[in-house]
């Protein structure tokens, strides 16, 4: 089974920004040891708790202090911005590391209706667009727009010899339908989403449309975890998340992730503790073993071709050593890191 990494780069109550950005790249160094496909960042604006609004900015990082792993965006929110301008900076990402560059492509818009507002004056509007400004993103990529149009003129220059892999992410029906419409691989993202996701990927499988020779349907499936040594430290390690869950809910959390101290002691009414119930119902939780037969079964259920972990722990050893975990049950050679 292929396991990649999402990371949303979490900040807990007693790091800085600084300190969660680090923290992101060690954790993308540490994907490449124990053998994940790819890392993947995401884009977050004016979240307290999540400190990176700029993937691209963090892949350059990244992509710098790593060699082999796949480095992508989870994702990109293309109504924010022009399609010209994303492939060029994923151009240049990918000319920098050949052959390593993800691009994933999201429509949600990552923050509050003032963050929108600030970073785009017509996000609604290009939200219904996202179709259109999809296929020019597409056509910047490939270096292919038809002759008779705007911009056949025009490469999103540098044009790599290995250009950026394009996903689709979505958690319901139309961005799926989207991605096999376009012929592109699709993630879905079932640690976010209330639909019925087998049905979902079902029909994106269904009515994939090739957009060259011998392209197939991919899916990757997105889930949050924790792991630990034992389902017991799983769980205890998992209160800082699960609480700092509820608090974003309710408009607080705003000083970054809670420890498992102040989680424990965090008073609960019967109203919060079925909203956790229903957090824990889309996440793993678990010891190793737990863990691996649950990312099976999910993969099964989907038909996914990869499994993308998301996971966020108060203590940043905690997070990695949650991959680590599940890279020594899943894999045969799994590594032991030294942090």
């Amino acid at each position: 089974m292929r396991l990649s990494i999402l990371d949303q780069s979490p900040i807990s109550s007693n790091q800085t920004p600084q300190d969660a950005l680090n923290w992101s790249m060690k954790l993308a160094q540490a994907g490449e040891e124990l053998g994940y496909t790819r890392y993947w960042i995401a884009e977050h604006h004016d979240l307290s708790g999540l400190a990176c609004p700029a993937p691209e900015v963090m892949l350059s990082y990244i992509g710098a202090n790593t060699n082999r792993i796949r480095i992508g965006s989870g994702a990109v929110l293309l109504p924010h911005y022009r399609p010209y301008k994303v492939a060029e900076l994923f151009n240049t990402l990918a000319t920098l590391f050949p052959n390593r560059i993800d691009l994933g492509i999201g429509r949600a818009p990552g923050g509050s209706a003032e963050a929108m507002t600030a970073l785009s004056d017509n996000f609604i509007k290009n939200v219904g667009n996202f179709p259109a400004l999809l296929r020019d993103l597409l056509h910047f990529l490939n270096d292919d727009f038809p002759t008779d149009t705007e911009y056949s003129k025009l490469s999103a220059s540098p044009i790599p010899e290995n250009p950026p892999v394009p996903w689709l992410l979505g958690t319901g029906k139309k961005s799926a339908l989207l991605a096999a419409e376009n012929g592109l691989p699709y993630t879905f993202g079932h640690f976010m989403s209330d639909h019925d996701g087998a049905a979902i990927i079902r029909e994106y499988i269904d009515t994939f449309k090739p957009r060259r020779e011998g392209q197939t349907p991919q899916v990757i499936v997105t889930v949050n975890v924790i792991c630990g040594e034992t389902t017991e430290k799983a769980e205890e390690v998992a209160a800082s998340f699960l609480i700092w869950s509820l608090q974003m809910d309710k408009g607080e959390g705003h000083q970054g992730i809670p420890s498992i101290n102040e989680a424990e002691q965090y008073k609960l009414t019967e109203k919060e503790i079925e909203k956790l119930d229903k957090v824990r119902q889309s996440m793993i939780i678990g010891n190793p073993h737990e863990v691996k037969q649950k990312l099976f079964e999910l993969k099964t259920k989907y038909q996914a071709d990869e499994m993308m972990i998301n996971t966020i722990t108060y203590l940043p050893e905690d997070r990695i050593r949650s991959y680590e975990l599940i890279a020594k049950e899943v894999f045969s050679e799994g590594k032991h890191l030294k942090l």
